[in-house]
């Protein structure tokens, strides 16, 4: 019969020793999260992650293509006719000179990408359509990330449900 001359002491510091090294090695493993981009109506909120991201590249043309008719991974608000429609993105998105728009649908909801975390729309009526047609259940709306030469690097999916109510 075998017996273990280790103290407690001995013991704990290989346990302890053992910990870290497994905690290093599973941060080592973590990638750096990707900035969000945040949706809000009234008070509620949605924020994502980049359906499509290049780990800072350029996007190409079809991987855009691709990640504008996502609608799968878009991540969904209540939208009411009349209400306040805000729409951010993190810091490290506008950090180094990059650019953002965004796009209602595909068509392009301001006319510059800009350089600033945050843009509010008060009143905004999304789904109005002029009296042509009834208004559609859903609307997309895509963020982009752009560089200095408004070269897609990010895109960032949502969903606007209306709200009858």
């Amino acid at each position: 019969m075998t017996v273990a001359f280790t103290s407690g002491k001995a013991r704990r510091a290989g346990i302890a020793l053992g910990a870290v090294s497994v905690g290093l090695l599973a941060l080592s493993a973590c990638d750096k999260p990707t900035p969000l981009a945040t949706v809000t109506v009234g008070t509620s909120s949605v924020n994502a992650e980049a359906s499509c991201r290049n780990d800072g590249k350029v996007l190409t043309e079809e991987k855009v293509t691709t990640c504008l008719s996502s609608v799968k991974t878009s991540k969904s608000i209540d939208y009411s006719p009349g209400s306040t429609l805000r729409l951010g993105v993190d810091p490290d998105v506008v950090e180094h000179g990059d650019k953002w728009l965004a796009l209602l649908d595909g068509s392009p909801i301001f006319s510059e990408p800009i350089g600033t975390t945050y843009r509010s729309f008060p009143n905004a009526d999304v789904f109005a359509t002029g009296g042509q047609s009834a208004a559609p259940k859903t609307r997309k709306i895509n963020i982009i990330q752009v560089n200095k030469d408004n070269k897609p690097k990010a895109v960032w999916g949502f969903t606007l449900k209306h709200d009858n109510g």
